[in-house]
């Protein structure tokens, strides 16, 4: 019997936008082609002085390799898993989907905020980017100008009403 290859639950689809993806492919560059090249340098370099055991610039180049190294590898496994959705495509306009900037109304305080839904790689809560596997995200997607979504958090249960929705860049957005 054929055994299936199962993906391992980090290995989830990557949903992300073209400019998170864009990010993602800038970071893995600085890091490999600009940063790491200069740690092995200095780490030849402070090898070639004699005793690696009390060598400071040996040591830290040695650990900021493999911190390097590391993020670079988890770089490549989340691009090579990416599935870049350009919200500018979305046909659906009047509905909630990844890459909507939403603005909800808050039925218990009588306030209002925006969030646009991106990939996990994209958070930036302080700009309002959440991630789509949010509650607050899952709770909204599919939803339309005027439904009532629920979010259910550990303190309460918080009603909200949504007031717009937007399918355009983030320098078109003024918060």
């Amino acid at each position: 019997m054929a055994r299936v290859p199962q993906l391992a639950i980090n290995d989830e689809k990557n949903y992300i936008t073209p400019q998170g993806f864009a990010a993602l492919q800038a970071e893995f560059h600085q890091l490999y082609k600009i940063e790491r090249p200069e740690v092995v340098r200095t780490v030849s370099w402070a090898a070639s002085n004699g005793d690696r055991s009390e060598n400071g610039d040996y040591i830290y180049g040695k650990r900021r390799l493999r911190q390097i190294d590391s993020r670079c590898r988890h770089l490549m496994r989340r691009m090579d898993l990416a599935e870049i959705v350009d919200s500018s495509l979305q046909q659906h306009l009047e509905k909630v989907f990844f890459g909507a900037w939403v603005s909800l109304f808050n039925l218990a305080d009588d306030t209002e905020m925006t969030y646009r839904i991106v990939g996990k790689d994209e958070l930036d809560p302080t700009n309002g980017s959440i991630s789509w596997v949010s509650p607050l995200a899952k709770a909204m997607l599919g939803k339309g100008l005027g439904d009532t979504i629920k979010v259910i958090t550990p303190k309460s249960v918080d009603e909200f009403e949504v007031i717009d929705i937007r399918y355009s860049s983030i320098d078109s957005i003024a918060t």
